[in-house]
């Protein structure tokens, strides 16, 4: 069975994110989304409500499933026995760091990467200027999933 991860902190998920999955799941008998938990920062969402998230937005992908890590993500391959890890590349930029990474995690751990273009459409988006776009009042509906939108939309009218 070939089994891979893809991780992030998805906070929150985007149709970039979701661009990525879909197109990794159909390349992988398994593929596991995995949340990273990093109690040092705080996030829009918490990780539960970030892996409620995904699970809806990837509800019509039979083989994905969602999962949370913390530490080295070569030890949760290790623990899970994931040869493979899938990274989703926007530009140049994300190239180089994740190159780096990639070296080092085949270094450690022999888990090699996939990188995967996102499509052109998506190749723009970031949580991060999703969530300053939304922090704003902008009109983010066809950045995320219904369900990223709704949860955005529901903590503006809470003021938050």
């Amino acid at each position: 069975m070939r089994r891979a991860v893809c991780p992030g902190s998805f906070d929150p998920v985007t149709n970039g994110h979701v661009d990525v999955i879909t197109r990794a799941a159909g390349l992988y008998d398994e593929l596991v989304v995995a949340v990273l938990v990093n109690p040092g920062k705080a996030g829009l969402f918490t990780v539960d409500e970030r892996m409620e998230l995904l699970r809806e937005a990837c509800a019509d992908l039979p083989n994905v499933t969602v999962d949370s890590f913390h530490g080295l993500l070569v030890d949760y391959c290790r623990e899970h026995d994931i040869p493979v890890i899938v990274k989703g590349l926007r530009a140049v930029g994300d190239f180089e760091y994740e190159l780096q990474m990639a070296q080092m995690n085949r270094e450690l751990a022999h888990v090699e990467t996939l990188f995967v273009p996102t499509a052109p459409q998506v190749g723009h988006l970031s949580s991060s200027l999703v969530k300053q776009i939304a922090k704003f009042g902008g009109d983010v509906s066809r950045l995320v999933p219904k369900a990223v939108l709704d949860r955005l939309l529901a903590q503006r009218e809470q003021g938050a």
